[in-house]
């Protein structure tokens, strides 16, 4: 599976069972991050299109910020091929 970080377009592989910010962390994208649990909500973005299942029963969004896209990719793994929308994703300095 493949997932797109938008704004910038940046796109890495999301393999099966990773974190969506494990994921783009190992293509070379940072998301914002603190807590990597999903209680912090500090890499919150939405997810513009594709699907994906949570590590935790409840992460730390609500019923209305879930049903308006909002993720939390430190909990959030794909289920198809997934576009996030991040504006404070960075690339990694290599």
């Amino acid at each position: 599976m493949q997932l797109t970080v938008l704004p910038a377009g940046w796109q890495c592989a999301a393999d099966d069972g990773a974190t969506l910010l494990l994921a783009a962390q190992a293509g070379g994208v940072r998301l914002p991050s603190s807590c990597r649990n999903g209680t912090c909500r500090t890499c919150i973005c939405r997810l513009e299109s594709g699907s994906v299942r949570y590590l935790i029963d409840w992460p730390g969004v609500s019923a209305d910020e879930k049903r308006d896209g909002w993720i939390l990719p430190c909990v959030a793994v794909a289920q198809s091929d997934v576009t996030l929308l991040a504006p404070a994703a960075k690339l990694i300095a290599t």
